[in-house]
C-alpha cells in the first residue's frame, strides 16, 4: 500500500467540494422532471461524470504529483467497477417494487445522497482502524475475500427474486410509519389530508388504511400530523441499506489502494456521483454484459490478496507488495476482459 501523505490541503478540499457539489446540482436541475432517462442521455451524462473525475485527477497531478493522481484514478476505477454488482441488486429492488422508469432516477438521487454520507462515515472509521495495526488490514482482506466467495457461490444458483417485504429496511419503515400501499406520484410520504384525498378516489375504495370498514379512524391518530410511507419510501430504504452493506466491501477495497482519507473519499465520491446515470446504461445493456459480474469477483479476490500482502508485509517483512500502478492496470484490464468476454461469448437464450 502506498503511504503518500497529502493530508487535507485547503485548496484541494475546496476544488473537490466545488466540483462535486456543482456537478450534483447541475445533475439535479437537469433531471428534476419525472421522465425516463434514455440510454443516449444516460451515456452522455456518464461521460460528463467521468470527465469531472478526470478534471479533479488533473488538479491532483498538477498540485500533488503523478503518484497521487494515479492513486485517485485507481480508487475511482475500482469503486466504479465494484459498484456494478450493487447496481444489479438495485435493478432487482426496482423490479420487485414495480417502480416506474420515470421515478427511478429520483430514488437513485436520494440513494446516492445517503451513500455519500455513509461512505464518509465508513472511510473515516476504516482509515482510523488501520492505525490500530496490520491485523485490521488482514481483517479487511478476509471480509473482501469472503464477499468474493459468496458472490461466486451465488452465481451458480438460480436467479431467484428476493422477497423484499422481509428486508430489515422494509420492516423498519413499517415500524415507524403507517403504509399507503400505492404510488402517489413521486411522493415518498403522504400526510393525512393527502391520504383522505386518495381514499376518496373510486379506485381506492377497497383500501382501508387508517380506517375500519365503517370509515372510522382505527389508529387513534385522527387529527394528528401523521405521515404515511409510500412504496417509493420503502424502496428507497431498501436501496439505502443495501448500499450500506455494499460499503462494507467497497470501502476496504479502496482503502487497499491508499490510506489517505481524502484520496479514498474523493475517489469513491466521484464514482458514486456518476452511478445514477450509469444505472440506466447498465439496465439497457445488462443482457449484453453477462460476464461483468465475474470480473467484479476477480477484482475482489485481487483486492483481498493485495490487502493480505500489505498486512503480512508489516508483520513478516517478506518484501512482496502490489504497487498503485499495477493495481490500476489490473482494474482496467479485468474490466476490459469482462466486457470483451461478454461480447465474444454472449449468454445463450434458453429455448421455450
Amino acid at each position: 500500500m502506498t503511504s503518500t501523505h497529502i493530508g487535507f490541503p485547503l485548496e484541494t478540499v475546496a476544488v473537490f467540494i466545488i466540483l462535486s457539489v456543482g456537478a450534483l446540482v447541475i445533475d439535479l436541475v437537469m433531471h428534476r422532471d419525472d421522465k425516463p432517462i434514455s440510454l443516449r442521455s444516460a451515456a452522455l451524462w456518464s461521460v460528463f461524470w467521468i470527465a469531472i473525475a478526470f478534471v479533479f485527477a488533473g488538479f491532483l497531478f498538477i498540485h500533488h504529483g503523478s503518484e497521487v493522481a494515479s492513486l485517485f484514478i485507481t480508487g475511482y476505477a475500482l469503486e466504479k467497477v465494484l459498484s456494478v454488482d450493487n447496481l444489479f441488486v438495485i435493478m432487482a429492488i426496482f423490479s420487485w417494487f414495480a417502480v416506474p422508469d420515470r421515478y427511478r432516477h429520483r430514488v437513485l438521487y436520494w440513494g446516492i445522497i445517503g451513500a455519500i454520507v455513509f461512505r464518509g462515515i465508513f472511510v473515516a472509521i476504516g482509515t482510523s482502524l488501520l492505525m490500530l495495526g496490520s491485523w485490521v488490514e488482514m481483517a479487511f482482506a478476509i471480509i473482501v475475500g469472503w464477499t468474493a466467495v459468496m458472490m461466486l457461490k451465488s452465481g451458480n444458483g438460480d436467479d431467484e427474486i428476493e422477497d423484499y417485504s422481509q428486508h430489515l429496511a422494509y420492516r423498519l419503515v413499517k415500524r415507524f410509519f403507517p403504509i399507503w400501499p400505492k404510488l402517489s406520484g413521486h411522493a415518498f410520504v403522504l400526510n393525512q389530508k393527502e391520504i383522505d384525498a386518495e381514499l376518496a378516489k373510486p379506485e381506492n375504495a377497497d383500501i382501508t388504511v387508517g380506517r375500519d370498514k365503517t370509515g372510522r379512524d382505527k389508529t387513534g391518530l385522527a387529527g394528528k400530523a401523521v405521515l404515511y410511507a409510500t412504496p417509493l419510501l420503502l424502496c428507497l430504504a431498501v436501496v439505502e441499506l443495501s448500499d450500506v452493506m455494499f460499503a462494507f466491501d467497497s470501502v476496504p477495497a479502496v482503502i487497499a489502494v491508499s490510506r489517505e482519507p481524502l484520496i479514498v473519499y474523493s475517489a469513491m465520491m466521484f464514482a458514486i456521483l456518476g452511478l445514477r446515470t450509469l444505472y440506466f446504461v447498465l439496465e439497457a445493456l445488462k443482457k449484453y454484459l453477462v460476464h461483468l459480474e465475474k470480473a467484479v469477483i476477480v477484482l475482489l479476490f485481487f483486492i483481498a490478496i493485495k490487502l493480505g500482502l500489505n498486512a503480512s508485509e508489516s508483520m513478516f517483512h517478506h518484501g512482496y507488495s502490489i504497487s498503485a500502478t499495477t493495481s490500476l492496470f489490473v482494474v482496467i484490464g479485468v474490466l476490459a476482459v469482462g466486457i470483451i468476454a461478454s461480447l465474444l461469448f454472449p449468454e445463450k437464450e434458453e429455448a421455450n
